[in-house]
């Protein structure tokens, strides 16, 4: 449960009326619980970094790895005019075996539908979990409008290709069984990395991810990795792109590939990362860890030029 800075912050904002109401989002006047349920940002945007786009993916809404309060925490402290769902936000896999869905993931999707409602162009991009979705493109829910993929243009006039990007794994291509086996397996080790990191929490010790130390020592999964990222590449570069954003293989990434800048915005079950662009054009990964109040800065793809 998220708690009001102070006690005085729900009576000003009530002294302002059913108006005040109305455009943060709110269709009749909001009770305390609700204030205290759904985050005192709702009723007021002060303080939020605002940038221009932010680009999410691999969420996992429905399993017991999605980092739902982490991700609830970054949308809070960050605003933007464009939010990208790049695939993977609820995991359709996880959910057809077994049924899980606390209420936190429910506040996430209530979250983006808030957004929506206030003005935010949320594009949204199934992945291979959620490919249940991808009978619904060119349809809106919400206000939250359903893609095969979408191409953004940013402030500096780089045009990016957004996909999730499961279409460039050979895995889910041709051994879809493989791929389910593989989910397994990573669901398992998720689980074990829960338990270890209780167990660093209790000794003082900082998260630490097991998976992700397994897939860097894995060369045959290096090997992967750089297959998919050079094949995306090479589709936006075909496509006419001078950049791609994607998600899937769950590794934040900024770099050139070929002329391309290929960027994969990370995950929200390991690494809680997100890719923004500034309001000046500059692309930007930011790491938020579920411990800490405020981003991590990481790789920059451009600078802000100023006057």
């Amino acid at each position: 449960m998220q708690h009001l800075p102070n006690a005085t912050f729900f009576r000003a904002d009530a002294a302002l009326g059913p108006a005040h109401w109305r455009t943060a989002g709110w269709l009749t006047p909001p009770t305390a619980d609700e204030i205290m349920a759904n985050g005192a940002e709702d009723l007021s945007d002060s303080g939020k970094k605002s940038y221009r786009a932010i680009f999410i993916s691999d969420l996992h809404l429905g399993t017991p790895g999605c980092q739902a309060q982490a991700l609830l925490d970054f949308m809070k402290a960050n605003s933007s005019d464009y939010l990208y769902l790049v695939g993977d936000i609820v995991d359709g896999w996880q959910l057809r075996r077994r049924w899980y869905w606390p209420s936190l993931h429910n506040d996430v999707v209530q979250k983006l539908l808030r957004r929506a409602r206030k003005g935010c162009h949320i594009i949204y991009v199934p992945g291979n979990h959620d490919e249940f979705a991808r009978g619904f493109f060119g349809h809106q829910f919400g206000g939250i409008e359903v893609a095969d993929d979408a191409v953004h243009l940013t402030a500096d006039g780089k045009r990016l290709w957004v996909t999730h990007g499961d279409a460039f794994d050979g895995v889910i291509q041709c051994a879809k069984w493989l791929a389910y086996l593989g989910d397994n397996l990573y669901e398992f080790t998720l689980k074990l990395n829960r338990y270890l990191n209780h167990w660093r929490a209790r000794q003082g010790l900082p998260y630490w991810s097991l998976s992700a130390y397994l897939k860097h020592k894995v060369k045959k999964a290096m090997m992967y990795v750089a297959d998919f990222e050079e094949a995306v590449s090479r589709e936006a570069l075909r496509r006419g792109h001078q950049g791609v954003v994607c998600g899937h293989i769950h590794r934040a990434e900024m770099r050139d590939i070929n002329g391309i800048l290929y960027c994969n915005d990370g995950d929200w079950v390991e690494s809680c990362t997100a890719l923004v662009e500034h309001h000046c054009g500059r692309l930007e990964l930011v790491h938020w860890a579920p411990t800490q109040a405020a981003p991590k800065q990481a790789d920059s793809a451009a600078v802000c030029q100023t006057a």
